[in-house]
């Protein structure tokens, strides 16, 4: 290690009671105005040291066998509280993965900020709302003078993690720890996110301790990486080095299993199983005593669709372009205006009761895999309460042979179904949903944003596991997602939505290759750092 370094570590370890040490061994430096970046998968161990530098793991807990942690010389292991409590923001800030978690729901976004700013800098109430209203400039939060007022849940994803990162920098720290602060945003968003960091690291010459599993973003901010695999650095270096001549077979797996591959066969020209002509949602805005409707915010604007058996549609767009409300609108799970045709039948003249034997061959696939599945219900039950409501179950063993039909066509084995949800990792809960689905044999299904939530290996697990279902039963699927690497490795056709109207549609391929809206251009561009030549054509 070198004496003018920054930041130290030196074998860091990390146990939680008397179990196993999570993080063993871990060592690493980091100098001013350079950017380090910890890598690895779900429970490598990355955002627990990074929380043991600023000491933030529940004591007693969580404890430390063994390491040091040294910020300009001075030990912070076992440091009193007064000098942690210095450490914590003014010497090092820290952008927390999930702003709709971090902030609190009940507190405007002056108080959260100005809490910092009473706690450390001792100013009055003027002299802190100029200070706030600079810092959300500064990070380029839109008209900040109107937003002070403002609570968490009346921005967007992109502009909490904006009132995240404002609240980091609000004593100009020297070291920036950011734990995947662009993992649920969109490319466009997140581009804008990192671009920021990298002004606001060049202003402030601070060092930066990235924390991703996403090797994309690896590639665009960090000097040098650590590669992270069952709490120890398997490998580190130059970025470039790294990424490029990985060494270690864990670095390559990672470097290997991003989402690739092309979508199944060829795309079908046949009819359509399920299609619309031009669907509208509109949602009312309320006010007043009475809730009497003043106008009406239109989501989803005169959109046609057409899904084919054993084809994707890919249906991509920044959040609130209208995605989700027109996947639920097309399975008539949100009200629309519009023909929906499926299987014969026009969907939005049916009553409920009519349309209900139909929906067991319409099947949605939810974004969140934590979420979506009841913990109180086992696996079993999870998967089978489909087959019940449609009358589909049979007898107990009938359903439990049912059950276990559909796990192990998702590689799960069958004899898992009397676990619950907590017992299995995220990838394989999605599994578990995707099985609830497949168990009623369906023929449609709407997938939204089933990958988001996951590491980038166990993507191209539920990638490769939707391309194999999709051709062993012909499925016709909705593809809705903002992972434009994913999109290209599914999707036979491709719908790109902005503010709820098309705004480009066709073959993927031919998108991917020369896309001809601003809007497709510019979301390429943020998710593969694409260029343009002359004709337009865009090349990687």
């Amino acid at each position: 290690m070198t004496a003018q370094s920054l930041l130290e570590v030196a074998d860091l370890a990390v146990a939680f009671g008397r179990g196993p040490r999570v993080v063993d061994g871990v060592s690493f430096t980091l100098d001013r105005g350079e950017t380090l970046a910890l890598v690895g998968e779900s429970g490598s161990g990355k955002s627990v040291t990074a929380l043991s530098i600023l000491q933030l793991l529940p004591y007693p807990t969580a404890h430390h066998p063994a390491g040091s942690i040294r910020l300009d010389g001075r030990e912070l292991m076992g440091a009193p509280r007064r000098t942690l409590h210095h450490v914590r923001g003014e010497r090092v800030g820290m952008i927390f993965q999930e702003p709709m978690a971090a902030l609190n729901p009940l507190h405007n976004i002056e108080k959260q900020i100005g809490e910092t700013l009473f706690l450390h800098k001792g100013m009055d109430r003027q002299q802190a709302r100029r200070r706030i209203v600079e810092l959300l400039h500064l990070v380029g939060l839109p008209e900040a003078e109107h937003r002070l007022g403002a609570l968490p849940h009346e921005l967007s994803g992109g502009q909490r993690q904006r009132v995240m990162i404002a609240m980091a920098l609000a004593k100009e720290p020297d070291i920036l720890i950011a734990d995947e602060p662009t993992t649920a945003l969109d490319v466009t968003i997140q581009a804008q996110i990192l671009e920021l960091l990298q002004d606001l690291q060049r202003r402030f010459r601070m060092a930066v301790l990235f924390i991703t599993h996403d090797l994309g973003v690896v590639r665009r901010v960090a000097d040098r990486v650590c590669v992270m695999q069952k709490g120890a650095v398997v490998e580190r270096g130059p970025t470039e080095q790294v990424l490029s001549r990985p060494g270690h077979a864990y670095t390559k797996r990672l470097i290997d299993a991003e989402p690739g591959g092309e979508p199944v066969g060829t795309p079908p020209s046949g009819g359509a199983v399920m299609e619309t002509e031009g669907l509208t949602v509109r949602f009312p805005v309320r006010a007043g005593l009475l809730g009497r409707v003043k106008q009406y915010v239109t989501a989803v604007d005169d959109v046609a669709v057409a899904l084919r058996p054993g084809a994707t549609l890919g249906v991509v767009g920044e959040s609130g372009s209208g995605k989700s409300t027109l996947g639920l609108a097309l399975l008539r799970l949100l009200p629309g205006q519009g023909p929906v045709h499926f299987e014969g039948h026009r969907l939005d003249r049916l009553r409920p009761r009519h349309l209900r034997p139909l929906r067991a061959r319409m099947q949605i696939v939810f974004q969140d895999p934590y979420a979506a599945l009841s913990p109180r219900l086992s696996v079993g039950q999870i998967v089978e309460e489909g087959l019940v409501v449609h009358g589909m179950a049979g007898r107990r063993r009938e359903r439990r042979d049912r059950v276990g039909e559909a796990l192990a066509e998702v590689d799960l084995d069958p004899a898992m179904q009397d676990r619950y949800p907590h017992e299995f990792s995220g990838g394989q809960r999605q599994r578990i949903a995707i099985a609830r689905a497949l168990a009623l044999k369906p023929s449609v299904m709407v997938l939204d944003e089933p990958t988001s939530a996951l590491d980038v290996s166990v993507q191209a697990q539920i990638v490769d596991l939707l391309r194999t279902i999709q051709a062993r039963h012909q499925l016709a699927y909705l593809f809705i997602s903002h992972d434009l690497r994913v999109v290209r490795a599914l999707a036979h056709e491709m719908l790109v939505l902005k503010n709820g109207r098309a705004v480009e549609q066709g073959a993927a391929a031919s998108i991917f290759q020369q896309p001809r809206a601003d809007y497709t251009r510019a979301l390429m561009a943020a998710a593969f750092e694409l260029a343009a030549d002359d004709t337009g054509t865009v090349r990687t």
